[in-house]
């Protein structure tokens, strides 16, 4: 038996989520169990220097070589804690699989760029505090192909949740929204996936501006509100919403800098929580506009990531597919805050047994790619 942890830190840069995973096997027939999970919590001095390599305007060089090994060793502690918290003895980890914290991602470049992507957390640090061997940096293989490097999870979305007789639409909601569609007794080439649009990244924005709170939770501010159309029509004319797929975005599109354009025009106009009610009902209404073509009436519709929790939001989505069985992601068996760490232990596995684990026909890259870097304990 193998055990490994998977770390993930995504666009809400709500902490690192580390998952201490058993596996076995490879392919469709991967089995995984998980044994413990936690987010190791980013402090804010640390969430502040995050966001200022995000931004154009704040970010440089020295900032990011420095943050590159701070997060390494934020990422070790991260490992270090879950198999505390787990009992469990690191000298028995088999493997690391390090997503790291997406600082840019550069899927449709200008004239003058490449396409590109840069993920941090240096893997070395990992590798020496934890003292195994750690995989890391998943996505650039596929973007050497030509392909978007993202959504990164499909592939074991694939292995874990298809079904022979229903479509199985994972709609995953963390900063970003991304959605696999997976038909009955599908091939891994039937695969679909990508980015819908903002998942919680405007809805925290905004309750961090107005509440002085991380989060809308439970989706409180949001029930309490009341959709401006006129606001919701002009968030839906973003151009991404209706590009075709393969698509990908991310704070580019959709962070700091979107939402203060939004407030400076409607801020005066509007209540807060009638901001976020509208913010709210734009992340379900792009998941819906993108899902609507996948659906039928043998469709599972299910929900994972931080969004799952947001009632309201799940709420707004159900509303707009009254025929359609909406499911939470615990409802078929799998932890909404663990699954995309999970995914890194999947991608790590195949990676150690050099095969391939991206889906070409979710990132558009040209062929099938054995993903990630290998760091070493020796």
């Amino acid at each position: 038996m193998v055990f490994a942890v998977g770390l993930m830190s995504g666009t809400s840069l709500d902490g690192i989520d580390a998952a201490l995973v058993e596996i076995e096997g490879t392919g469709t027939k991967t089995k995984v169990k998980l044994v413990e999970f936690i987010t190791y919590p980013f402090t804010k001095k640390t969430i502040d220097k995050i966001k200022d390599v995000f931004s154009i305007k704040t970010s440089s060089v020295e900032k990011i070589c420095s943050l590159n090994f701070e997060l390494g060793y934020l990422f070790g502690n991260a490992v270090k804690e879950v198999c505390k918290k787990a009992d469990f003895s690191i000298k028995d980890l088999n493997f690391v699989a390090s997503h790291g914290q997406t600082i840019y991602h550069l899927p449709s470049p200008e004239k003058s760029q490449f396409a590109s992507t840069l993920q941090i957390g240096e893997s070395a640090i990992i590798c020496e505090m934890t003292k195994t061997t750690v995989i890391s940096d998943f996505r650039t293989r596929d973007m050497a192909l030509n392909g978007q490097g993202a959504p990164i999870v499909p592939y074991s979305e694939f292995v874990l949740y298809q079904d022979t007789n229903r479509i199985r639409l994972l709609q995953n909601i963390g900063g970003i929204g991304n959605i696999t569609i997976i038909p009955p007794n599908a091939k891994l080439e039937n695969v679909v996936a990508f980015d819908t649009g903002p998942g919680n990244m405007i809805i925290n924005a905004l309750c961090e501006k107005f509440y002085e709170q991380k989060y809308d939770k439970d989706g409180q501010h949001a029930a309490n509100g009341k959709v401006n159309e006129n606001l919701l029509k002009e968030m839906m004319d973003h151009p991404f919403i209706r590009k075709k797929y393969p698509k990908t975005t991310g704070r580019e599109e959709f962070g700091s800098e979107y939402t203060e354009t939004l407030l400076e025009k409607w801020q005066d106009k509007i209540e807060p929580k009638d901001f976020v009610a509208t913010a709210t009902m734009f992340t379900a209404k792009s998941i819906v506009e993108n899902a609507k073509p996948f659906i039928d009436d043998q469709t599972d519709f299910i929900i994972g990531g931080g969004g799952s929790y947001n009632k309201t939001l799940v709420r707004m989505i159900q509303k707009q597919i009254p025929n359609v069985l909406v499911k939470i992601q615990e409802e078929v068996g799998f932890s909404s805050e663990a699954k995309e760490a999970i995914a890194m232990v999947i991608l790590g596995n195949q990676t150690l047994h050099h095969l391939p684990s991206n889906v070409p026909n979710a990132t558009g890259a040209d062929k099938p790619a054995i993903l990630g870097k290998i760091t070493y304990y020796d």
